[in-house]
């Protein structure tokens, strides 16, 4: 008998000093601290509109503050990683970027990041998003599934894994629908690794809490309400997934503020 996932149809959607100096009596300088004083100043100004310059977008992006970390620890992050950003400093537009996708204390990171036109569609099962491009694993994980021909889900794409770290450590997640996988059963990923690329097959890809089994999705398990791919949606454990990608900067889906169906299975984080 298969253990395919079964999908009923939804709708669409200074110098160094010379020798001897030392020994030397030396008048103290008087302009040495008011020159210390106008650097100080100088890249005290340069933070705070660095300060600005982040949260002025984001807020205008976002409409919201990122709540991916507390202010300190977000910023540390958003001014630490030279390496990482490859001379980002020269383009205000890639700081901004690189901040907003910086890890979370918990080691998460947002998943669609890499996506090109990205649009939150609905909160089913899962989460549903229209756009092109490369999607990563939230955190550290173990893959489970990885096939693009599991035609249960429009598309046919299924990958699920299994989160190892963060307060999610021992959940899956699936990403399934219009994806072609980019990595194997019993892969060790992280939260920098291409799961698969999104592709435009007219369905986008949706993503959330799969069963433990990664046989299908936790919301049509009977302690999650027995809800499939008929509905009624959003499910309470859709909107959960919905509230972790909220958190990590993903725009919210447009039926986030509708009554939930379901229930949210005991071990599933309240909130994020």
């Amino acid at each position: 008998m298969s253990t395919a996932p079964v999908r009923h149809p939804e709708p669409p959607r200074a110098s160094p000093a010379r020798p001897g100096a030392a020994s030397r009596h030396r008048k103290r300088s008087l302009t040495g601290p008011k020159q210390w004083d106008k650097r100080g100043w100088a890249a005290a100004v340069a933070v705070w509109a660095l300060v600005v310059l982040v949260f002025g977008w984001a807020i205008a992006e976002y409409g919201r503050v990122p709540a991916t970390a507390p202010v300190g620890a977000w910023l540390a992050e958003a001014t630490g990683e030279f390496g990482a950003w490859s001379g980002a400093w020269g383009s205000p537009a890639q700081v901004v970027s690189a901040a907003i996708a910086s890890p979370t204390g918990a080691g998460y990171r947002d998943p669609l990041r890499g996506v090109s036109g990205l649009v939150p569609e609905r909160i089913d099962d899962g989460v549903d998003f229209a756009g092109q491009g490369p999607v990563y694993a939230l955190g550290d994980a173990v893959v489970t599934n990885a096939t693009g021909t599991n035609f249960g889900w429009p598309g046919g794409g299924w990958i699920t894994y299994r989160l190892t770290g963060g307060p999610a450590a021992g959940l899956v997640v699936y990403v399934a629908e219009d994806i072609t996988p980019a990595v194997t059963v019993g892969q060790h990923v992280s939260s920098s690794t291409v799961l698969g690329t999104m592709f435009d097959g007219g369905d986008g890809i949706e993503t959330g809490w799969a069963q433990l089994t990664g046989l299908s999705a936790e919301s049509e398990l009977p302690e999650a309400g027995s809800i499939g791919g008929l509905g009624p949606f959003p499910t309470k454990v859709g909107v959960n997934f919905d509230q972790l990608l909220e958190s990590l900067g993903v725009r919210a889906a447009p039926n986030r503020t509708e009554a939930a169906s379901g229930l949210l299975p005991a071990g599933y984080p309240a909130s994020w």
